[in-house]
């Protein structure tokens, strides 16, 4: 029997049948965003951007979806400039996440998913609240678990508290699912493979949705597919900055609108 494997999908199949509510509202959400020609943000920091990057571009998954990778929130090294230390202090200071949303296009009728496995983390928690107040719907992936813990937030939420609505990842709190003889903590992280599973779930379902409704968004197939070409693969780019342009374009209009103070 494996250590690991048997763990994970007894926790991933926990989540499949939690979640079966939560994961159809998150997916009408991003149906209808998608349908509108709107964008579905992806939000981490640290270990829960990847989730965001594992979401799109990839084989498989379809224009309209944006991850917002700051590359401060994501480490290079393990110590010194760029690494582990600095970004666990920056992800915890309030209001940074605010600088680096101010130049994303996140607009109304949009929606977002935040990662993260404690879910206490100011960046996340930011991000939610400055995604709410600009009309886009927050669906947050962590583990709820973590809810028996106190808000550390000045606004005494948790991003689960933040959110709209709520996908449990069902990872335990440590996170390591495997014990070790003679060792004092387990190992072998659980909470990012069963993010980015939770996160492939409303892939395929908001996907599904949306071909109910007659919509097909542009999807990436690998050129290693007969019939697929790497010119199918740059075309379906080009798709992806026209949305992206558009997207901009209504950002820049509402903040123009602000600047005039009718917003």
């Amino acid at each position: 029997m494996s250590l690991y494997i048997s763990r994970l999908l007894t926790l991933a199949e926990k989540a499949a049948e939690a979640n079966e509510e939560a994961f159809e509202a998150a997916a009408a959400a991003l149906c209808k965003t998608l349908e509108a020609e709107g964008l579905v943000h992806l939000y981490g920091s640290g270990h829960s951007v990847l989730p965001a990057q594992e979401t799109f571009p990839r084989y498989g998954s379809y224009v309209g979806f944006n991850p917002l990778t700051d590359p401060r929130l994501m480490w290079h090294n393990v110590l010194g400039a760029g690494g582990v230390r600095e970004l666990l202090w920056l992800e915890r200071t309030e209001r940074y996440a605010e600088k680096f949303l101010d130049h994303q296009p996140l607009n109304p009728g949009d929606s977002i998913v935040i990662f993260g496995h404690s879910g206490r983390n100011a960046s996340g928690i930011d991000t939610a609240l400055y995604a709410k107040k600009r009309g886009m719907t927050v669906i947050a992936i962590n583990a709820k678990a973590n809810l028996d813990k106190p808000a550390t937030h000045s606004s005494g939420q948790r991003l689960a508290d933040a959110a709209d609505i709520v996908i449990d990842t069902c990872a335990p709190i440590e996170d390591a699912i495997v014990p070790v003889e003679g060792w004092t903590r387990p190992v072998a992280g659980s909470s990012t493979v069963l993010a980015m599973m939770m996160m492939h779930e409303l892939v395929a379902r908001t996907a599904h949705k949306l071909g109910e409704r007659g919509v097909e968004l542009p999807t990436f197939a690998s050129p290693t597919i007969e019939g697929v070409t790497l010119n199918d693969t740059d075309r379906i780019y080009g798709q992806y900055r026209e949305r992206m342009i558009k997207a901009q374009e209504r950002h820049l209009d509402f903040f123009k609108q602000k600047m005039r103070g009718d917003a």
